[in-house]
């Protein structure tokens, strides 16, 4: 049975609420993986590191936490920030560096819009939006190359670098082309050359470079506003997706609102090579106007799970936990406030956890992956 060494850092707001739900989720799914031949467990170790960690000592994390983290397979994260905690600190000092420290270059979010999850595109069908962003996670514009001139005086100046290196660009196009070849799906880039004339036209070239490597890929390229409004207006041509750290942030953020709204946005930061531990994490935030009312949406932070079990190798068991979050849906029994229902974050935990039990996600089961099942759960395997 493989053992799975998750590092889980709650952090702030609603983040300790809904990772709760995700981590039921998954020792719910260790628990189904027993006689499958596919067996696995986890083995959680909480930090408490954070904004909360932060006003007590004036750390995001501890000194070490870095080396800490090395030891684990995988970083289980639930949100960053806090009132009276700058921004700039909070995501810095503890996402960042993380994603930064362990070459965490692919950052991978799903859009998909799932049966039962409200769209405000209208006449827009499930299928008709199912993308796959694969944004560059550890340079571009967020790599923090800057500087601060003459502060606090009439001649202020401030300079915020993109740096964008051949390495960096190239392993992220070449991770999206091979994702769109092994998929059979189409792969677009997006940029904006016509106005960033030294990072974007590098981008373009690099991307035109290596899409020569891939002649079976059907490619495509937009600017990126031309880009936001096909999302909205015709998001049917979109599969799978390559773009920078700061496109992919606020495309991303835009996908999630035509797909059900930030409570069902999940994301994953990968290592490819497995060097160090990748990070899996909801995509919402904090919320803190609403942390501790048990009124927060889990279905993202079970998605990023489902992603953490995907990356371990158990496609199957992945594909149970999205099959029983559509069942969630679809049934519109048991949703918290943002999806329209009355119950608690809980609740809507302990119904995943349930629908992972039902026919409805054995028959999905049996069509993902053609197994033979026993009278309770499709067993998967790899």
């Amino acid at each position: 049975m493989n053992t799975h060494k998750i590092a889980v850092i709650a952090g702030d707001g609603i983040g300790p609420e809904v990772i709760s739900e995700g981590v039921k989720v998954l020792n719910k799914m260790a628990e189904l993986s027993r006689g499958t031949g596919d067996e696995f467990s986890f083995e959680f170790t909480e930090f408490p590191w954070g904004c909360t960690y932060y006003k007590e000592t004036g750390r995001m994390m501890a000194e070490d936490g870095i080396e800490t983290l090395k030891k684990y397979d995988a970083i289980y994260l639930g949100a960053v920030g806090m009132p009276g905690v700058p921004d700039h600190i909070s995501l810095w000092d503890l996402l960042l560096v993380i994603r930064k420290s362990f070459d965490q270059y692919i950052n991978l979010r799903p859009v998909k819009l799932l049966k039962g999850a409200p769209c405000p595109l209208k006449d827009v069908k499930p299928e008709e939006i199912n993308m796959t962003f694969v944004r560059e996670n550890t340079e571009g514009e967020y790599a923090g190359s800057g500087a601060w001139l003459y502060k606090g005086k009439p001649n202020e100046v401030v300079i915020q670098n993109g740096v964008f290196s051949r390495v960096g660009c190239e392993r992220v196009i070449r991770y999206a082309f091979e994702l769109a070849r092994a998929e059979k799906k189409t792969l677009t880039s997006i940029s904006k050359g016509n106005a960033l004339n030294y990072s974007m036209v590098f981008w373009d070239s690099i991307f035109e470079e290596v899409g020569r490597e891939y002649p079976d890929v059907k490619t495509y390229s937009y600017l990126v506003d031309a880009a936001s409004m096909f999302m909205v207006k015709d998001p049917g041509r979109f599969q799978i997706v390559v773009t920078s750290n700061l496109f992919g942030d606020i495309l991303t953020d835009l996908g999630a609102a035509i797909s059900g709204g930030m409570g069902l946005a999940a994301g994953a930061n990968l290592n490819p090579e497995r060097t160090y531990p990748s990070m899996f994490e909801p995509i919402h935030g904090s919320a803190p106007d609403i942390a501790g009312q048990g009124k927060a949406n889990p279905l993202a932070s079970v998605w990023s799970a489902a992603q953490l079990l995907e990356c371990f190798g158990h496609k199957a068991a992945a594909d149970a936990v999205i099959a029983s979050i559509e069942n969630v849906l679809v049934d519109a029994k048991v949703l918290t406030p943002d999806l329209g229902g009355t119950a608690t974050t809980a609740m809507v935990g302990d119904e995943v956890v349930k629908k992972l039990s039902d026919a409805a996600v054995e028959s999905a089961v049996t069509k993902l992956k053609g197994l033979g099942l026993g009278p309770k759960f499709a067993k998967f395997s790899k």
